[in-house]
């Protein structure tokens, strides 16, 4: 089917504002927040019912023409890049809240809700949604499940994966499923982890539902400088040694916490060359006494000042600080490729190391904020794309620490996904064999890869060609994604 044609059987059932292919109207979608990359798409179409997705699936199946979903575009690896001869399906518009339910403890939600907006309508009910990206005043919770997203407070809480319950799918063939339970297990195959963080591969949510938490009676928040970053890396491994749990547990480096400052005005403390926030919930009496043993385990780490949150105000604005890091980022640099890699807590303070070795090595400069407690970073790699070679420079460096996470037992990705950022990394953190089962498990859903095609998963013969250069020139050079 042409253009034209596919135009004027979407405006069958659309209205004329729902259906974009005017230049003009394609460019704000023409990349997520991996704005590197960037690609038009054929057309894009804003449905705001599950009917209209049906149809538009089922038109698309029947013309082989592929299909990318798109949450609020704040994706950072290229997971919701457009197909140049494809759809892009906005969710944005399926924004409704459509139920609390504060004895389930369970909200139903679309898929274009903001993270933020669950827990501020469940807050009347003394309830939240646990887990908290950086994103969360922006980032969609179908685009979480998406990604299977964390946030500050996932060491305690996990992932988004741990806390839904189910799920409302469209195939490819516009065919509905629902997934998962409201019950604390359901029958069959765990079908509810393996789509959340398929990266849009697999199928198209429509609907969520997310589990609540009561707000915890007390929470206090610890703020601990360090004269050396290793030693910060060291406090965060001998916390959770010592069997204690943490609600949250970030550092951030000197970088970090300068442009932070300067730009949120958190009370930081601007003389060490590390922070770390550790943070205790729950009841009074518990929290107190974890706060002091916490306390107690900074100071023999290293720590050189340790201040606790004067009251609930200063709380949040330490959190704000450390959850402005991204945009403080912009403020220091024309540019930033953030990066997104997971190691053993252990290994924190080495991989740290190479981290600054190869800062000086590739002669950028790099701002390190992560979420400490279980091992995911995000190096915040600064550059200037006006400058020629130095994108090129800032993706060899975040290619590098990514396959340090996989040569430390970690993983290429801890909550932003592959997309298209990653896909040379994946040739090193998994086999022939498994490469093959994940595209097996992808043509079972989704038989001719109509759905966000060439993310997530690289084909074989891409990774041949890595191995080929990889193993000719080292770490310098990798293949190239292309950029449009």
């Amino acid at each position: 089917m042409k253009r034209k044609q596919l135009i004027a059987a979407f405006l069958q059932f659309l209205p004329e504002e729902a259906v974009l292919y005017e230049t003009e109207e394609l460019r704000p979608y023409e990349c997520d927040a991996l704005s590197a990359y960037r690609q038009l798409p054929m057309l894009v179409v804003l449905p705001r019912t599950e009917a209209e997705i049906i149809k538009i699936l089922q038109i698309c199946h029947a013309e082989q023409v592929p299909v990318v979903a798109r949450g609020s575009g704040t994706g950072l690896s290229g997971g919701a890049q457009p197909h140049a001869e494809g759809v892009l399906l906005s969710l944005a518009k399926l924004n409704r809240i459509l139920e609390i339910d504060p004895l389930a403890c369970t909200a139903r939600v679309q898929p274009g809700v903001r993270n933020l907006a669950i827990s501020e309508a469940a807050a009347p009910y003394g309830m939240y949604y646990a887990p908290d990206p950086s994103s969360q005043i922006a980032c969609s919770i179908g685009g979480n499940v998406a990604e299977n997203s964390g946030g500050v407070h996932c060491l305690k809480y996990g992932l988004t994966v741990h806390n839904i319950l189910r799920l409302r799918v469209l195939t490819i063939e516009g065919e509905l499923l629902e997934i998962g339970s409201e019950a604390f297990d359901s029958p069959g195959f765990d079908l509810l982890a393996l789509m959340t963080g398929s990266e849009g591969m697999l199928g198209i949510i429509t609907e969520i539902t997310v589990k609540l938490l009561p707000k915890p009676e007390t929470v206090q928040l610890v703020m601990a400088v360090f004269n050396e970053i290793s030693l910060a890396g060291e406090a965060v491994a001998n916390v959770i040694q010592a069997g204690i749990i943490p609600a949250g547990m970030e550092m951030m480096d000197k970088l970090t916490i300068h442009a932070v400052e300067d730009f949120v005005h958190a009370g930081y403390d601007l003389e060490g060359a590390a922070i770390l926030l550790c943070e205790s919930d729950g009841m009074a009496e518990e929290v107190a006494s974890e706060i002091e043993q916490i306390q107690a385990i900074l100071r023999a780490s290293g720590a050189i000042r340790i201040r606790v949150a004067r009251d609930e105000a200063e709380r949040q604005l330490f959190w704000a600080g450390r959850k402005a890091a991204f945009p403080a980022a912009g403020r220091v640099s024309p540019d930033y490729y953030c990066m997104d890699g997971t190691i053993p807590r252990k290994h924190l303070a080495r991989v740290l190391e190479q981290i600054e070795q190869l800062s000086e090595k590739y002669n950028l400069r790099c701002m390190n904020v992560f979420h400490a407690g279980d091992g995911n970073l995000h190096p915040l790699i600064l550059y200037d794309a006006t400058q020629p070679g130095e994108l090129e420079k800032a993706e060899a460096f975040g290619a590098r620490i990514l396959e340090i996470c996989i040569e430390f037992g970690g993983s290429v990705t801890g909550e932003h996904g592959v997309g298209i950022e990653k896909l040379n990394q994946m040739c090193l953190q998994f086999n022939d064999a498994e490469r093959n089962l994940f595209h097996a498990v992808k043509a079972a859903f989704d038989p001719q890869a109509l759905l966000n095609p060439g993310k997530a998963i690289p084909e074989l013969h891409r990774c041949a060609e890595f191995g080929a250069m990889h193993v000719h020139q080292g770490t310098e050079k990798f293949p190239d994604i292309p950029r449009f």
